[in-house]
């Protein structure tokens, strides 16, 4: 079935845009509101509106497939494309991606994916943001072609050998990180808090305590109101390099902090995302695997999720291979076509590497059913809630898909 045009809206996302390197050098809150100058590139203020455009593409039949283009609340930063302004790359859609679509089969989407990740305007790929949507838009396009799910689409295409299942749902608080838990044990959330800790200062404390306390209260809290008694959520929580930066990057301190924060969590398991950021890909691979085999080497029981400077497929590939982190952020939007987070999972996979299928607040409704397909086909460890951060909207948006797909493909099981 053919393409017969492709047309784009204006739309808002589910967060921010925010200046990590302005809140990590300590900005301050006056409300919602960050206090004080942007220090990254493309920034008016340190927080901005999130901004998305959602491609639909018109089928031949008549039928609407599509994806909405978004970018991480973080860009620019970590080695990220810039600020996605929508006004500024419809243009680009639709002088490059919709006059290579037009015509085009839709019916596998494999192919026109990579054909569409791998395109170029004014000598650079185009924006990740882009190759994003675009690809959420045929990945949606193959399953109204064939009349099955898009999870269906990428079991088939991929080989995945997944049967399809539900997977672990990874809620985030925000700043709002003590009330959101509680929404999160109500729901029984499987993985939690991510706990937003960018900032020294105000939340990790300048030895840590600030988020020692914060999980001692977190197991407490959970250990008193969880709704049954099975319930043993992960704990995960990112903390955006911040660890490192109390510790002077000391590899052997962070690991007798990190022992701390273990013993707190018990019994439920801690995964920790971001122990450190050192400004650049190759020393972050290799202070994440360093720290990584210190912990194994003493059985420490705590989980490194690596994040930043981790934005491509090779960069996933990079890490995997080096054994940096015992799991891996897929972190969506940054990987540009969906194509190349479903190959990043199947990589971790192969590797023994936990495939963690995330992304960003800052992205839509849209882009989170399709990642939940994605997740599902492939069988990632966990996958985001997402968009947002207020926990309910989030996890209603992935946990409804998952059951949807869940029932389709039953249906045509038992037909």
């Amino acid at each position: 079935m053919k393409i017969i045009d492709v047309v784009c809206s204006e739309g808002r996302t589910g967060f921010y845009f925010d200046d990590q390197k302005a809140i990590v050098n300590g900005a301050g809150h006056d409300g919602f509101m960050y206090v004080g100058e942007p220090e990254t590139e493309g920034f008016t203020s340190i927080r901005v509106p999130g901004e998305s455009i959602s491609v639909m593409l018109i089928l031949e039949n008549g039928e609407i497939a599509h994806g909405d283009c978004a970018a991480v609340q973080y860009s620019g930063a970590g080695g990220r494309d810039p600020l996605f302004i929508a006004k500024d790359f419809i243009p680009v859609i639709e002088d490059i991606a919709k006059k290579h679509l037009i015509g085009k089969d839709a019916s596998s989407f494999k192919p026109l994916a990579d054909e569409i990740d791998s395109l170029s305007h004014e000598g650079k790929r185009l924006h990740t943001a882009i190759r994003y949507g675009m690809t959420q838009a045929l990945l949606d396009a193959a399953a109204k072609c064939n009349r099955v799910t898009m999870a269906e689409i990428v079991q088939k295409e991929y080989e995945t050998g997944v049967t399809l299942s539900r997977v672990p749902i990874f809620a985030q608080s925000g700043d709002d990180r003590y009330n959101n838990v509680d929404k999160m044990i109500i729901k029984g959330t499987d993985v939690m808090p991510h706990a937003l800790i960018n900032n020294v200062k105000e939340k990790l404390g300048e030895n840590g305590e600030i988020l020692l306390n914060y999980i001692t209260w977190m197991r407490n809290r959970v250990l008193q109101y969880k709704m049954t008694e099975d319930y043993t959520p992960i704990f995960h929580v990112d903390v955006y390099g911040t660890i490192g930066r109390i510790f002077n990057q000391d590899l052997e301190k962070m690991a007798e902090y990190l022992k701390t924060l273990e013993e707190a969590a018990k019994p439920f398991l801690l995964r920790i995302e971001g122990p450190m950021d050192v400004g650049e890909r190759t020393k972050q691979m290799e202070a994440l695997r360093d720290l990584t085999k210190i912990l194994d080497d003493r059985n420490i029981n705590v989980e490194l999720v690596a994040d930043e400077w981790c934005n491509t497929y090779d960069d996933v590939v990079y890490f995997a291979d080096n054994k940096a982190g015992h799991m891996i952020q897929v972190k969506t939007p940054d990987l540009g076509g969906v194509n190349n987070s479903i190959e990043a999972i199947l990589y971790c996979k192969e590797k023994g590497i936990g495939a963690y299928l995330g992304g960003t607040c800052n992205e839509t409704n849209r882009s989170a059913e399709v990642c939940t397909n994605i997740g599902m086909a492939c069988g990632a460890k966990q996958v985001l809630a997402k968009p947002g951060m207020g926990v309910d909207e989030g996890f209603m948006i992935v946990n409804n898909e998952m059951n949807r797909v869940l029932a389709l493909a039953k249906r045509r099981q038992n037909q």
